[in-house]
């Protein structure tokens, strides 16, 4: 079943950008499907990004996910393993992730679909642009799985990608801090996160946003991106209700 879409807030609500987000990619890493576990998948965690992804096609927005798979398997596990092979395990650890998530989100009432870039008939649709893009308008959230299909490309590379394939407005990354920062703030109290950074600024510095062929393919095409805690509750509601979370990575 289908939430019912507030096409007026669909319409009208602003972001921080100025921009109004119709059509979002929410780029979740394996590591937060594993919640404080550190490993595996983690049901209630699930539970609560269902829900929250829930609410904001609520407020009319047209969902896609891409799903990473290192709290499963990462190809750096197996140093000694051909990395063309590591890479094909890792991308099956993504299609876990998504089932789990497809799961959790028709609990709640989300009418889902998973896309694979790997073929796997029976668990998933195969990736056709034009058929995810269709999903969408119809209201469906769907999950992007097995990342581009290929090794030595990382999935926030596929979620640069799907983005520009779906004709998102803006890619919100999920992770465990706050936004992005000079240096580890785990590790250094004086850290300081920037609100806003130039995706030049981000390849100078070296600063770990997105992979540098993610960042590349958002400059090229002027896609932002948004860095925000997404352990903490709530916050996608928030950033789609026009607060400033994170850190916003535009030309």
């Amino acid at each position: 079943m289908i939430p019912q879409v507030n096409q007026a807030a669909a319409d009208s609500t602003p972001s921080r950008t100025g921009m109004v987000f119709k059509r979002i990619l929410l780029k979740l890493s394996g590591e937060v499907f594993a919640g404080g576990e550190g490993f595996g998948i983690h049901p209630d965690t699930i539970a609560r990004y269902a829900e929250e992804i829930r609410e904001i096609r609520q407020m009319g927005m047209e969902v896609a996910v891409v799903v990473g798979g290192g709290n499963i398997w990462r190809g750096r596990m197996a140093p000694e393993m051909d990395r063309a092979a590591a890479d094909h395990m890792g991308m099956l650890a993504t299609v876990l992730n998504a089932l789990a998530l497809q799961d959790a989100l028709e609990k709640v009432g989300v009418d889902t679909r998973v896309q694979t870039a790997l073929q796997m008939a029976e668990v998933a649709e195969r990736f056709i642009r034009r058929r995810a893009i269709r999903h969408l308008e119809k209201g469906r959230v769907v999950i992007f799985a097995g990342g581009t299909g290929n090794p030595y490309f990382t999935t926030d590379t596929t979620a640069a990608l799907r983005a520009l394939e779906i004709g998102a407005d803006v890619i919100l990354k999920g992770t465990k801090v706050d936004g992005v920062y000079d240096s580890d703030p785990v590790h250094n109290a004086d850290a300081r996160m920037f609100r806003t950074l130039d995706y030049l600024d981000v390849l100078k510095r070296g600063l770990k946003v997105m992979d540098a062929t993610a960042i590349s393919l958002c400059m090229d095409n002027k896609l932002p991106i948004l860095v925000f805690n997404i352990a903490a509750p709530g916050n996608i509601k928030r950033i789609m209700s026009g607060e400033e979370i994170g850190t916003l990575v535009k030309e």
